[in-house]
Parts: structure tokens; sequence; C-alpha cells
């Protein structure tokens, strides 16, 4: 299946990532054959170089240079947090209106068999921005309520540690919807019984800020929402309680 592109030119390609596939092959992921940077090799027909990542659930805007010397730019300004990343989000619970999360994060032990819990001494600065965009409460029996809360936030993370908007969220306890790892199990149950057992992580990273490292023009690129998003926002709106 070939990738939805929202900008090329001779030094980078923008492209819409699908939820559900990887960046690229890694060791944890060794059996998959299947990754952006291997459609785009074929897709382009020459070789491509991944810049940042996205979670392999989350969907939305991705670069990948076409050079070694854009990657390593582009890269630089990533590491700078001189890139603006605006991100969609459905979590748990009526979040305020506007928020900060300012919740340093270690990296987790990820050891087959044993739970997962901090590795000390690795916490680093994280922070995220957040606004809330609409609130939602459905007729949706979960736990010990009658109706579910849920809430649509816009996202800019100022940083980009493994998982931060996920956990962060779940830090502020409004963890996302259809988060396997970090989200609330009885929300993620009640809505893949009430909507659909195909529900996915609502995390989709909607508009990617850089400056062209050849050009230094400054970029905005968006990338539209998933329909799977989009019907189930309208459905959470239909449904809302007045």
């Amino acid at each position: 299946m070939t990738l939805e592109i929202l900008h090329i030119d001779d030094d980078l390609v923008v492209v819409n990532k699908p939820s559900g596939l990887l960046v690229h092959r890694t060791d944890l992921a060794k059996h998959e054959q299947d990754a952006v940077v291997q459609r785009l090799n074929e897709q382009l027909g020459r070789w491509v170089f991944p810049v940042h990542r996205l979670d392999r659930a989350t969907s939305g805007v991705l670069v990948m240079a076409l050079n070694e010397t854009v990657a390593r730019k582009l890269g630089e300004q990533f590491m700078a947090r001189t890139t603006g990343k605006h991100y969609l989000a459905i979590v748990r619970g009526h979040t305020a209106d506007q928020g900060t999360i300012d919740y340093p994060l270690a990296k987790l032990n990820e050891e087959k068999g044993r739970s997962r819990f901090k590795i000390e001494g690795t916490e680093k600065e994280a922070v995220s921005h957040f606004q809330t965009l609409e609130t939602f409460e459905i007729p949706v029996p979960v736990s010990r309520y009658n109706q579910m809360r849920l809430s649509l936030v816009s996202v800019q993370p100022e940083h980009g540690r493994t998982h931060q908007i996920r956990r962060h969220f779940k830090h502020v306890f409004h963890p996302l919807l259809g988060d396997t790892r970090y989200g609330c199990r009885h929300h993620n149950q009640a809505m893949r019984g009430h909507w659909s057992e195909d529900l996915r992580l609502m995390l989709h990273a909607k508009q990617l800020s850089f400056t062209h490292p050849i050009t230094q023009m400054r970029m905005s690129i968006d990338a539209p929402v998933p329909d799977d998003m989009l019907q189930l926002i309208e459905s959470l709106r239909q449904q809302t309680c007045n």
C-alpha cells in the first residue's frame, strides 16, 4: 500500500503515517517486514533517512530526509527543540481548559516476563502543553459509573521522549483512549464493546513545523485526521448528553 505524501522536494519527504505501521524495523520487531522506510524506498525508488519517529499506533505527520546531510540538519532541529509539534488525542475524563504537564520521564525496564518499572537515574526533562477542544459525556456504563466522560485535546510536546504524551496523560489521570500500555482497560473494553473491536490508540500527529535545511524557509505541514478518529469524534458529539 502506498503512503500518502504530504510534501516532497529534492531534499525531504513528508508523509501521513497510518496507525499500525512501524517507522522502521527494530530489534524489538525483527519479524516485521513492513515499515514506513521500506515502503518509501520502494514507492520513491530511492533511499530515505528517518529523522524522528512516531509510535506504531500513532498516525500523522512524519518527515524523512532524502540524503544524509539533510537528515543530520533536521535531526539537529529536533534535538534543539526548534520544531513545532501538534497532536490530537482523545483521553479519559474531562480535562482542564488548558494546562502544562511538567513531569520528567525515566527509561522503563522492558524485559519480557517482568513488570515494567522506572530505571532510577535515567529521568529526563519532559514538558507537554495542552488545550481542551471538546468534552463528551456518553451513556456508556464504565466501571462504577453510568456514563463515560472523554475529552478531545490538542497537545504540544516540548520534548520528544518515548511515549511522552501517553505517559504524561496517564500521570495526570487522563490516559489516552485505546492505549493498551498506559491506558484504562475499563474504558478501552467499554468503548470496544460500544464502538468497535478495532479501537486503536487515539493519538494523531496533526501538524509538524520545521525550517527547511536547504531553503531555510519555515514549513508547517498538516496531516488529515484519519477516518476512524473522525468517525469516533462525530459519534461522541451525537451521543453527548445535553
